[in-house]
């Protein structure tokens, strides 16, 4: 994959000699190619008002990645996708909504979580006051019949505590996986407030924050961790390496030189050990910038030099690399090259984004940034 990354990198910032026409036509082609790389058709629109992604969101992505996207610890994240979705019922107390046409057909439900923001809860009249309620969720099954045990599933309950304010997170899977299976069965879902021993509280001392009348950051969201099957070469993958950068072989700014010593300095380039050098990508200079809220782009790397006889230990080579390399310079066998100067290691990067919905997906992607270089 970070090859195609680069490749495309490539096509996108050399415009093709011929004719604008096709130099366009070479650009679109290229990110489309780019876009497939991200798992996509076509990018998503930017959000059509300015618009802040959910702070669970943005912090989460903060403790799987570092400031370029960089996967800090693969062992982080369930799956490869988290996507969060805000309640569309604009506010009805009790009573959440949550649209899930942007969840793909091959993405596994693994978990889903419904997150309410517990208010402070209301002090009551007279002399009893309640420290502990119940909270219970449910599955909508019939709107019309609620009240009988045929129109609702319980999916989770719990003690709460009175005294405080806060985030609640509900488990209910079952409920999400029954509706990306059938869409039609989403009725959405129904939370209740009991004493302890199941009697009804009037008014219910427990209240959530809604979408109608709080502020954005306390909105009721509902959070799915899912994998969507893609998955990466068998290179080693995981986290961002402990490992120095290594210097680039050539100044950022190089004169153009003449031809005889332009094929001087290609020879040089052969000659020059394989290393990692920078490979910058940049989402706005893409055109991306308006839909990807984190990173605004990241450093792919990219591995260059050449592979001589005898291969050392700092070029990191395959025992294979080092067969080849001998039937190379003894001239053993005819048409058998050195060996090649590629990643050795590669990393995931993780996109913060707005998917077509204007919900917020975080998503993790394979084999994007070369590690580190080595003779293969």
């Amino acid at each position: 994959m970070l090859a195609t990354v680069a490749l495309l990198l490539l096509a996108l910032a050399t415009p093709a000699r011929p004719s604008p026409a096709s130099a366009e036509t070479r650009r679109a082609e290229a990110l489309k190619r780019l876009l497939e790389v991200f798992g996509m058709e076509d990018p998503p629109a930017p959000p059509a008002h300015s618009k802040k992604p959910p702070q669970y969101m943005v912090d989460l992505f903060n403790t799987v990645a570092n400031a370029d996207g960089v996967t800090k610890n693969p062992d982080i994240l369930e799956g490869n996708t988290v996507r969060s979705f805000l309640d569309r019922t604009h506010g009805e107390e009790m009573r959440f909504l949550f649209v899930l046409s942007s969840v793909a057909k091959n993405e596994k439900i693994l978990t889903a979580e419904l997150h309410l923001f517990r208010l402070w809860p209301r002090v009551p009249d007279g002399p009893k006051r309640h420290h502990f309620c119940q909270v219970s969720v449910y599955q909508v099954l019939e709107k019309e019949k609620l009240e009988t045990p045929g129109g609702k599933k319980l999916l989770a309950a719990r003690l709460v505590s009175l005294q405080t304010s806060g985030w609640e997170v509900f488990a209910i899977t079952p409920a999400v996986r029954d509706w990306t299976e059938d869409e039609s069965s989403n009725q959405g879902l129904l939370v209740t407030v009991e004493g302890l021993g199941g009697s009804p509280l009037d008014p219910p001392p427990l209240r959530f924050a809604s979408g109608r009348d709080h502020h954005e950051s306390k909105k009721p969201m509902l959070v799915l961790f899912t994998d969507d099957g893609r998955r990466g070469a068998s290179l080693p993958t995981g986290g961002f390496p402990d490992v120095q950068p290594q210097a680039p072989d050539l100044p950022a700014a190089m004169p153009v030189p003449k031809l005889a010593r332009s094929r001087h300095a290609r020879s040089l380039n052969r000659l020059r050990p394989c290393q990692r050098h920078p490979l910058s990508v940049d989402f706005e200079e893409i055109g991306w910038s308006g839909w990807i809220i984190s990173p605004r782009g990241y450093n792919a790397f990219h591995c260059k030099g050449s592979c001589p006889f005898p291969l050392g230990e700092n070029m990191r080579p395959t025992n294979h690399a080092t067969v080849q390399s001998i039937i190379n310079a003894l001239k053993l066998s005819e048409g058998v090259s050195s060996p090649c100067c590629v990643p050795d290691k590669l990393f995931s990067i993780n996109l913060l984004y707005f998917d077509d919905d204007e919900n917020v997906v975080l998503k993790q992607y394979d084999d994007m940034v070369a590690g580190s270089c080595g003779c293969h």
